[in-house]
């Protein structure tokens, strides 16, 4: 083996002479240390090594530490909170990451009777990769269904179409177009048709010519050849579905803690007996690792890292709803053939939950975990792809975000057990199609999880499987706001104008919060659960209303709100007694 690494490191040096590497082997992982000029270089050698190691006898995964340009990737950010809330409480199942995974695991378990907790070091759930995706229900047809990610898609697809009804979140089935750019890829179709079947993808797919995807999509300026039809593509809030996940576990007695990190366990005969956060020390039964760009660091706590993350960053573009009803189904040009360079399913256009339109995502690699910035590059790539639709401009143009992918070098989930430590169980490397598989990964581990507890371990008779749709004023047909207002004036009370959510919305959003026992309350954070402040002026004109009814509901002074938690304050200096709505 270590002859042959030494042949592999021989031959990327050729390649990339200013690349210093070495592999090593530790039995079941490669293992590259060294530097690498770029991030691009860093990246070259690990899908090499992945591309002639990942066949080896006993080989699982790989670990690339090569530094770029002598520097060491950027610690995680830690929360600002220090205290011993946790010091001391055991619990029986704890999960690691309040993304939607993390959530919906949390749900999917709290039908046992079980203490469960999850810990999540932003100051809500859903703050990084699974409010930072365009919400895309991918219909399963993208990945081999030799992967965990081809297997996970499709079923996680169907489960959909009844947790939004037990739940309460919308999720609407607009279907996809991959438009084939040139009449050669036509006689892909058959191979395409495969694909689709082996992965058990729905609906009566396949190749629709030109003339009928332009009676769908009229709007459409690309160059084209016709393209593959899935009806099954659909589209959902990935921030609502996963607070929908958290607020159901945790009316079904599951705990939340946030501001919360995992820095650290202690073992005892190969288990994990304790687990360190910047809250205290507690103890647990059960740790499930959902950390997200972070999970490789949660296994190395553990002893158990045979894998690693590298962060690829990807950004969209949101348009204004004026443009609602420009685009009717998801359409992008995917690069069929998997391009190694990018793994990305491609861009495109998709007509969002809330009416707006989103572009993108573009993907390319990067070395900070959570480098959430945007750059004119990636602009180009997204208003290259707007241009398919001859209907929108550039001053359509609301907002910019992007959001990190937690990449495994092997392009696929990892939903197991640890083969080192019997009570760790791995959801990581979950990007895309993650948010369209969480449901289906939440069954696979908690029927993992449930090996680790009594055989007799019965489901709760009184779980609640429903939970109520949030109050929409602004899509209830008359007669209902009507009666709505009549029963609660709040809600005839509009705060956020560009996205019209009134007072009530708002207090609502607050006591969704304080139901997962949220201490400080963001901005943001209400905004992730109705919108107040998402409209084209971003909360120009909304924000005082906004910051005054978070501190009435949940005691909070206006000068300790902030817009994302933190020290993020919107105030720079307490106001003086007696003027808090005048200063206003």
């Amino acid at each position: 083996m270590k002859n042959y690494l030494q042949k592999l490191e021989r031959k990327i040096q050729e390649r990339h002479p200013q690349l210093k590497l070495s592999a090593a082997w530790d039995g079941r992982s490669v293992i590259l240390t060294g530097d690498a000029p770029t991030v691009e270089e860093r990246y070259a050698a690990g899908v090499f090594f992945v591309k002639k190691c990942k066949r080896l006898p006993g080989y699982k995964g790989l670990v690339n530490d090569i530094t770029v340009a002598g520097k060491q990737e950027s610690p995680m950010r830690m929360p600002e909170v220090r205290d011993t809330l946790l010091e001391g409480k055991t619990f029986d199942v704890l999960i690691i990451g309040a993304g939607v995974v993390g959530c919906a695991i949390a749900r999917e378990l709290s039908r046992y009777d079980l203490t469960i907790a999850v810990l999540e070091k932003e100051c809500d759930c859903a703050m990084q990769a699974s409010s930072r995706n365009d919400g895309m229900i991918h219909p399963g047809f993208a990945d081999s269904p030799s992967k965990i990610k081809g297997r996970l898609n499709t079923r996680g697809n169907r489960l959909y179409r009844k947790l939004d009804k037990e739940l309460g979140f919308q999720t609407e089935w607009p279907g996809s177009f991959m438009l084939f750019n040139s009449p050669l890829l036509k006689p892909l179709v058959p191979f395409m048709h495969r694909r689709a079947a082996k992965n058990g993808v729905d609906g009566r797919v396949g190749y629709r010519n030109k003339k009928t995807i332009q009676n769908m999509e009229p709007n459409l300026s690309t160059e084209y050849y016709g393209g593959f039809w899935m009806p099954y593509s659909g589209i959902a809030s990935p921030f609502k579905v996963t607070i929908a996940f958290a607020e159901n576990a945790a009316a079904n007695g599951v705990s939340f803690f946030f501001e919360t990190a995992v820095t650290g366990f202690d073992k005892t005969n190969e288990l994990i007996s304790a687990v360190h956060t910047n809250r205290g020390t507690l103890n647990a039964r059960l740790i499930i690792n959902a950390a997200g760009v972070w999970s490789d660091k949660i296994a190395e706590f553990a002893g158990d890292r045979f894998f690693s993350i590298h962060p690829r960053k990807g950004m969209d573009i949101i348009l204004d709803k004026k443009k609602k009803g420009m685009q009717h189904t998801i359409i992008g040009k995917p690069n069929l053939f998997n391009s190694s360079k990018q793994h990305s399913k491609g861009g495109g256009i998709i007509p969002c939950i809330e009416g707006n339109v989103l572009v993108g995502p573009t993907a390319h690699e990067v070395y900070d975990r959570e480098d959430y910035g945007t750059d004119s590059e990636d602009e180009h790539a997204l208003l290259e792809q707007m241009s398919m639709n001859k209907t929108l401009s550039r001053g359509d143009i609301i907002a910019y975000y992007s959001g990190i992918r937690a990449a495994t070098w092997e392009e696929d989930f990892i939903v197991e057990a640890s083969e080192k430590v019997p009570n760790l169980i791995h959801a990581a490397g979950i990007q895309s199609p993650g948010f369209a598989s969480a449901p289906a990964i939440a069954e696979d581990i908690a029927a993992l999880a449930l090996r680790r507890f009594p055989a007799d371990l019965k489901e709760k008779p009184d779980f609640i499987s429903r939970r109520a749709a949030p109050r929409e004023t602004a899509s209830m047909h008359d007669a209902e706001r009507h009666t709505l207002i009549k029963q609660d004036p709040l809600y005839g009370k509009i705060v956020c104008r560009c996205e019209q959510i009134s007072e009530g919305e708002i207090r609502d959003a607050v006591r969704s919060c304080r139901a997962l026992g949220m201490q400080n309350i963001s901005l943001d954070a209400v905004k992730r659960r109705c919108r107040a402040g998402m409209g084209r002026c971003h909360g120009g004109f909304c924000t005082p209303r906004v910051m005054e009814i978070i501190s009435r509901e949940a005691g909070i002074p206006l000068e300790r709100i902030t817009k994302k938690g933190g020290s993020s304050y919107i105030l720079n200096s307490p106001l003086p007694a007696g003027e808090g709505k005048a200063a206003l």
